[in-house]
């Protein structure tokens, strides 16, 4: 009597659940050791296929990269709907700062992922990722309309997209170990810094403007 063959295949995945172990291990393996860690073999190897099965589910490199990227937009997204909306827009905007520098500090090698990956051969970003970025920048730019003034005397889309740019670089040199070439004070130190400075010229620019 001949023995039984013990089935040794690997279980099978449907291709949704194929997409999502492959995304969560190139995603551990962006948080642990940055863009230049991801490659297609260990993805494989960490979910027991073959590097090929990755480019049966996704195009190429790029759009597993982007679709990291898209989640990491979303939850940056709902991590500043979580902060609490305060009557004092000075006080929201500055909470919302704090939120998105908690964010990229929890973060850190996914968060330089946005800024570090270059789409190849000239590809321009798919419409729906500028829709996430512009998503998120309303939500400054509604948080800090309230101090611009009176009759749009300030740009909020303006205003907000500076304010960002400012935060993100005191964020980027937090998040890449690189703030202390510039200053020994802490983070979020700089980042509440930055914001009441910047909302006291908005302040004091609108108090200009309608003095005769």
């Amino acid at each position: 009597m001949n023995p039984k063959k013990i089935n040794t295949r690997r279980p099978k995945h449907t291709q949704e659940e194929l997409r999502e172990l492959i995304i969560a291990a190139a995603t551990g393996l962006i948080e642990e050791g940055g863009l230049e860690a991801l490659s297609a073999r260990e993805v494989a190897r960490r979910i027991g296929y073959s590097p090929g099965t990755l480019y049966n589910v996704f195009k190429d490199r790029d759009e597993i990269i982007l679709t990291i990227e898209a989640q990491l937009l979303d939850n940056l997204g709902a991590h500043l709907d979580a902060v609490e909306r305060q009557r004092d827009a000075r006080t929201h905007v500055t909470e919302l700062a704090n939120a998105y520098l908690a964010f990229t500090q929890e973060h850190p090698n996914l968060w330089n992922l946005l800024f570090e990956h270059r789409l190849s051969d000239g590809q321009l970003s798919p419409d729906w990722y500028q829709e996430k970025i512009d998503s998120l920048m309303a939500r400054l730019e509604n948080a800090i309309a309230p101090l611009t003034g009176d009759g749009g005397s300030a740009d909020p889309q303006l205003s907000a997209r500076v304010l960002w740019a400012g935060v993100h670089g005191i964020t980027s040199l937090s998040a890449a170990g690189k703030l202390t070439t510039v200053t020994n004070e802490a983070a979020q130190s700089l980042v509440q810094n930055l914001v009441a400075t910047y909302l006291d010229g908005l302040s004091n620019g609108d108090a200009a403007r309608r003095t005769p």
